[in-house]
């Protein structure tokens, strides 16, 4: 089939005049005061002079003159079957260098608006730690999906539901939403239809949809102390909400202290299964107190199933949702079983709050990406999830307990310790009370190692210092050698404020 000719446009031309006459000469000045400026580029492609004439409205004869001249000083070159493109040599001859224009007058800068400052910390609190020991869920090796992604992703973005499309749902894809429900159902015990799940880009942007349904201006939310920023850093940036900071002990979230704060909360943000960062789950008395008293006072509970799938020892506790689909919101992703940059999680919401959800779904995005619902909805039917699931927590496994023997055998008990916890892809490494977790964080990344501090995540005045170290598709070398850097950031952190004795090590 021949190719369709389309118009071609340079903006860099800007408007020859048409009154003034000699539009070939009026061209051929303007391409090259546009090289000249580095507007156009050496080795950059120009039209063809039939289709540079349509767009110019010129004739053929014109452009062709234009082009000749333009060769014969040295801006361009025309190779037979390669087209023109703006002469390589140009940069060499130092005529690519913008000209010198004159000084614009200095205003003063614009006042930024009053979120900016805090939008911009959040964007520097949450940029990516780069693909290094320690940072959390890097695909590498045997924890990358495999053959079976790449052979149903060609299949089905080239001819089959994949392929380029329309507007899709804005609650996701059907096959995708079945899938979810059925593996829910089987590995979470929660109860739901594919007409209650919602796609969504991943686990933050649940927790934006549930502070935009389920609050209301001047209302308030149960939030875990300490807890996973984003949903902190959503509450603390929308006018007119609050979040009531909820201590955590060993059982989880202390329903009687949340309670005590603020009996009204319209909304509880937990992570029951794993709580983040300290990796204990909520006992099963504490998970029938929360939700005796969301149905009491008429609140919601959004279940953050954060790492449920990868538990090392015993057998997880069933989701909150199954105990109680009516007022529970769920939330997981496929970020960390699979791959973060896949961007797919979902949502299950009651029956009634299903139309809310799907209009504030619209309002941010209009629907989740279709291709790659596709592609993980055979994934899962074909029972390749599953299995991937079992591989990877056999590796994270045995990862975890080198990495655990690793920081055991090189750190200093009085200096860091570790937190007890059986599940999830990561550990927490506390700090002596007298360390500055975040000083220590930034240390470890100049030494090429990359942790998050914990401290930031813990409401004001009650912080202490840790660090979270994943342990991803790392190797056991990799690990080994990562860990004696941050022994050494954490000895050396612990050398420079020596001066004054450090603490004992703080109990639990």
């Amino acid at each position: 089939m021949p190719r369709k000719a389309h118009v071609i446009d340079l903006p860099a031309l800007g408007a020859l005049d048409r009154a003034a006459g000699s539009l070939g000469r009026q061209l051929a000045q303007t391409l090259r005061e546009a090289i000249r400026r580095g507007e156009l580029r050496p080795g950059e492609a120009l039209p063809s002079t039939r289709m540079l004439a349509q767009s110019l409205a010129l004739a053929r004869g014109t452009v062709v003159e234009a082009f000749e001249q333009l060769v014969a000083e040295g801006f361009l070159e025309a190779r037979p079957g390669a087209g023109t493109r703006v002469a390589a040599a140009i940069e060499a001859r130092g005529k690519a260098t913008p000209a010198p224009r004159k000084a614009a007058r200095k205003s003063a800068p614009a006042p930024l608006p009053t979120p900016a400052a805090a939008f911009a910390r959040v964007a520097q609190q949450f940029s990516a730690l780069p693909h290094v020991p320690f940072a959390i869920s890097v695909p590498l090796g045997a924890t990358v999906p495999g053959e079976a992604w790449r052979r149903l992703g060609n299949r089905l973005r080239a001819r089959g539901l994949g392929a380029p499309a329309g507007y899709g749902d804005p609650q996701g894809a059907l096959p995708l939403r079945q899938a979810i429900a059925d593996y829910v159902r089987r590995s979470r015990s929660v109860r739901c239809e594919a007409q209650q799940v919602i796609v969504t880009s991943g686990t933050q942007q649940g927790l934006y949809l549930c502070c935009q349904v389920l609050l209301g201006a001047g209302e308030r939310a149960w939030v875990e102390n300490p807890a996973y920023s984003g949903i902190t850093s959503i509450l603390q940036h929308d006018a007119g909400k609050a979040a009531v900071r909820v201590p955590v002990d060993e059982e989880g979230l202390d329903v009687a202290a949340g309670m005590r704060l603020a009996p009204d909360a319209r909304a509880a943000f937990v992570t029951p299964s794993h709580q983040y960062p300290l990796g204990m789950p909520m006992s099963m008395a504490r998970r029938d107190a929360l939700l005796e008293w969301a149905r009491a006072a008429g609140a919601w509970i959004v279940e953050d199933d954060y790492d449920s799938e990868l538990r090392y020892a015993g057998h997880p506790f069933p989701s909150l949702q199954g105990l109680d689909p009516q007022r529970v919101v769920y939330l997981g992703t496929f970020s960390k079983v699979l791959y973060p940059s896949l961007r797919l999680g979902y949502l299950i919401a009651p029956p009634e709050l299903v139309p809310a959800f799907t209009g504030a779904r619209v309002l941010m995005d209009r629907s989740p990406p279709g291709a790659d619902q596709h592609v993980l909805a055979a994934f899962m039917e074909e029972g390749h999830l599953d299995r991937h699931i079992r591989r990877v927590r056999g590796v994270y496994a045995e990862h975890r307990r080198q990495l655990m023997h690793t920081l055991t055998r090189l750190l200093a008990p009085e200096l860091a310790w570790l937190q007890p916890s059986d599940q999830g892809m990561h550990l927490l490494l506390w700090l002596n009370a007298g360390l500055d977790d975040v000083e220590v964080a930034r240390n470890a990344a100049a030494a090429g190692v990359a942790v998050r501090a914990v401290s930031p995540m813990f409401a004001d005045g009650s912080a202490r210092p840790g660090l979270v170290l994943g342990f991803g598709g790392f190797s056991g070398e990799q690990m080994e050698k990562a860990a004696r850097k941050l022994a050494q950031v954490i000895a050396s952190s612990a050398g420079l404020t020596r001066k004054s004795p450090l603490p004992g090590r703080r109990q639990k």
